[in-house]
């Protein structure tokens, strides 16, 4: 018999412990195939380093339970880069580690970054004949991966941001004078997170009022247009702008307060358009405006959870094991939708290497208002995905989660 390790990587969600359920549960069920279950701490990094766990030993049923509501990733992630050279020595290295733990089969669950890993570890292993089955679990706030209809921690991210613009709009609405509100929300390529703030909607003509995503250009003088047309019908506006909005040259808007660093995987790490934003209206139209940035509330709420979301991460994880088993390797499971019913979603697997390093943006056929307003399609397609809340288990007042000691 061979023995299974997980890894979590990239920025947590609402349910990548989700998908960690589904992956523990499912392995435990096949004693007959799998013997030993290891989690590994902080991803590939931390493994790198010799840190794993025995998760038959660490995950008591009350434990595993609790992994579907607990935020944050539960062993730990990492933000590793592997060289583009396969012939590099971290290579060996990591299939010796794997030998040595008589590991036969790997899961990642992760972005598009993590799927890059999981793309070059496939590709090694095949190029060496190593018998190691590597399977790549889904999990974005961001909803860009390719290929699937979804990503397993949107839906709870997209219910967290709706549910916020609703409680920004009502709060903002509670004075008769002018204002202005700007939400800022994540998305550095791909608006889908910001364009949940349309489902805040309760009536025609309710904030948020303007809408911009990264998927077109942003003016700013033509943004004070839209922002003074909006105050003839309404006084406390509340617009939602993505963190990665830009001019038509590809500039970033928070670049022009300040330079964006980047990350180990060479993404700039934006912040402050909304607060550059912010100053703007104040100095050109003199009301009264504020900027609010969700940050990284938006992914680690677990109190805005969608049931539907949860369930969905847990799916995902659970196929990926029995996938495995029947012998895949070098896939990432993926969601299709069946739009003959009202929803419903299957499990399916995808190439790997025809994920990564892709983005899927917004449809543009989706962004209307000349680039200030989210369409009904997007609308059908996000409802289903924020349904649900699932029972939180409290203790002294507050969410009992489960922790690594």
């Amino acid at each position: 018999m061979k023995n299974l390790i997980v890894g979590q990587s990239g920025g947590p969600t609402a349910v990548i412990n989700s998908s960690l359920y589904g992956v523990i549960q499912e392995a435990f069920l096949h004693t007959d195939e799998i013997e030993n279950v290891y989690g590994m701490i902080n991803g590939i990094e931390g493994f790198l380093k010799g840190k794993y766990t025995d998760l038959r030993a660490e995950m008591p049923p009350e434990t595993l339970q609790a992994l579907r509501i607990t935020p944050g990733a539960y062993l730990g992630s990492c933000r590793y880069k592997l060289p583009e050279d396969l012939n590099d020595t971290v290579y060996p290295e990591l299939f010796n580690r794997f030998r040595e733990l008589n590991i036969g089969y790997f899961f990642y669950i992760g972005g598009n970054d993590s799927m890059d890993t999981v793309s070059k570890l496939s590709r090694y292993a095949t190029e060496h004949r190593e018998e190691i089955r590597i399977i790549g679990i889904p999990k974005t706030i961001d909803n860009d991966l390719i290929n699937t209809d979804h990503t397993p921690g949107f839906g709870s991210a997209a219910k967290y941001v709706a549910a916020s613009v609703c409680e920004i709009g009502i709060d903002a609405s509670v004075y008769d004078t002018k204002s202005v509100t700007i939400v800022e929300i994540m998305g550095r390529h791909a608006g889908w997170l910001t364009a949940a703030g349309v489902l805040a909607r309760k009536f025609k003509g309710d904030n948020p009022v303007l809408i911009y995503l990264p998927e077109t250009d942003f003016d700013q003088e033509q943004f004070i247009a839209d922002v003074q047309k909006a105050f003839q019908s309404k006084n406390n506006l509340v617009v939602c702008v993505s963190e990665g909005i830009h001019d038509k040259t590809g500039k970033f808007i928070c670049e022009y307060e300040n330079e964006a660093g980047t990350d180990t995987f060479g993404h700039k790490m934006l912040t402050g358009c909304g607060k550059y934003l912010e100053n703007l209206v104040k100095s050109r139209l003199n009301v009264k405006v504020r900027s609010v940035e969700l940050n990284v509330n938006q992914r680690c709420s677990a109190f805005a959870q969608s049931l539907t979301d949860s369930r969905e991460a847990a799916k995902a994880g659970s196929f990926g094991v029995t996938a495995a088993l029947k012998g895949e390797t070098g896939k990432m499971v993926s969601f299709i939708r069946d739009n003959s019913v009202s929803y419903d979603i299957s499990c399916g697997l995808v190439d790997v290497d025809e994920v990564c390093n892709k983005e899927k943006c917004v449809p543009l056929s989706w962004i209307t208002g000349n680039g200030t307003d989210i369409s009904q399609e997007f609308i059908d397609y996000a409802l289903p995905l924020i349904q649900g809340n699932p029972a939180i288990p409290m203790k002294s007042g507050l969410p009992n989660y489960a922790y690594r000691k």
